[in-house]
């Protein structure tokens, strides 16, 4: 699968995808773009909503309630039995020392960033392999390529993530799986809402979502025996800020910035 040429899929013809995280950031640009395309999107959130510039199909899904996941997640497997395409951009981010971190804020952050992202490949895959192939496309990290301060949990879930796309790459070669991870920087998104830095007030300090989602698209227009395995994608200058009230926020450049994704 490699693709098609905006506006020249008719509904029945078009290819399907599925994209986590919809509703926001990364997820919300990759929707966008892969629409333009000729898609037909099945945008998966907590929160699902018809978009109001964005026709993508609606799916309410909590992937943190890892319980309940398997059944709906086999459930909507079963309904979009045709999708081509599964782009998994939901997750979230938690810093701090490790003895900052609670037991439970650690098991949520890697059953969310880990394990509901192998449940989502346990229900599609299978189906993609019968059919002869499909793809997946994994947002990752800087955060998957090397262990960082404060990115303790993070990392590890990150770094797990990479190892399972590693594997699936080559598990799922001969039946025509295509298996790419793309590790974004400081990506300018509703990601640092809840944390307490954020990327340079300028420009090139960060990305934006729109240039994960072009990634996406390179990964997937590829030809059809051409896999993208990893890429990479940075800011120009790497500039993180801690977020200070009351004050001006203190910037760190350069290699050891404390910096992090912020890609979903």
């Amino acid at each position: 699968m490699a693709g098609v040429a905006a506006g020249t899929a008719t509904t029945r013809s078009a290819p399907k995808a599925l994209v986590t995280g919809v509703t926001s950031g990364i997820g919300a640009a990759v929707a966008a773009r892969l629409v333009a395309l000729g898609y037909r999107v099945v945008g998966v959130a907590r929160s699902a909503r018809a978009g109001d510039r964005v026709p993508y199909l609606p799916v309410t899904l909590d992937l943190a309630d890892l319980d309940a996941l398997p059944e709906r997640l086999e459930s909507l497997a079963r309904e979009h039995a045709d999708t081509e395409l599964l782009v998994l951009a939901a997750g979230r981010g938690e810093l701090g020392s490790l003895e900052e971190l609670s037991y439970a804020g650690i098991r949520s952050l890697v059953e969310l960033n880990l394990i509901a992202q192998v449940f989502l490949c346990r229900a599609f895959v299978p189906g993609m392999k019968r059919r002869g192939g499909g793809q997946v496309v994994i947002i990752g990290s800087e955060a998957a390529l090397q262990g960082r301060r404060s990115g303790t949990a993070y990392c590890a879930s990150k770094f797990g993530l990479r190892g399972f796309a590693q594997a699936l790459r080559d598990e799922g070669a001969k039946s025509g799986l295509r298996v790419t991870m793309i590790h974004p920087g400081m990506v300018q998104t509703p990601f640092f809402d809840a944390l307490d830095i954020e990327p340079g007030p300028d420009p090139e300090h960060s990305l934006v979502a729109e240039d994960v989602a072009e990634a996406v698209v390179l990964a997937v227009q590829a030809r059809p025996t051409a896999v993208i395995d990893e890429i990479v994608l940075s800011p120009l200058t790497r500039v993180v800020r801690k977020k200070e009230r009351g004050a001006k926020a203190v910037m760190q450049r350069g290699k050891d910035g404390g910096r992090d994704d912020g890609g979903r």
